[in-house]
């Protein structure tokens, strides 16, 4: 498994609306594209950093991960990112080291990425995401 860079940090919110205003107005960034992802009961809006990008999450559905995150923990940093090769084989190369994975396999993310998702439990409280293209 090769991790190429930090693919971006999702941060969840209650409201994408307000959220994005305070990105762009007060921190200066520029929204470059809002999602939403039937599947995963989320919708999204994606900001660039440097080589980073930024993803906020506002849940669709209360009972969505992003909604349980939310009513549980409150808004903040929801997961960290990095870009890997490809998802599917770097999930089987850290679930073979004894990471506990969520997905067995990559699934189709925002953007159109592939993702896969490490437990926190196995990675000392930090939900991880992998992503391919």
């Amino acid at each position: 498994m090769n991790i190429s860079h930090i693919e971006h940090i999702g941060i969840a919110v209650e409201n994408l609306e307000s959220s994005i205003e305070y990105y762009e107005k007060i921190l200066g960034l520029k929204c470059y594209s809002v999602e939403e992802v039937v599947d995963q009961k989320v919708k999204t809006a994606f900001f660039k950093v440097g080589d980073t990008k930024i993803e906020l999450l506002e849940s669709t559905s209360p009972d969505g991960p992003i909604g349980k995150f939310v009513e549980k923990k409150g808004q903040g940093i929801h997961h960290i990112a990095f870009a890997v090769d490809n998802a599917t084989e770097a999930l089987k190369t850290v679930e073979e080291k004894g990471v506990r994975l969520i997905d067995k396999v990559s699934r189709k993310g925002a953007e159109g990425l592939n993702i896969g998702f490490l437990h926190p439990k196995s990675t000392h409280g930090v939900l991880t995401e992998l992503c391919s293209k």
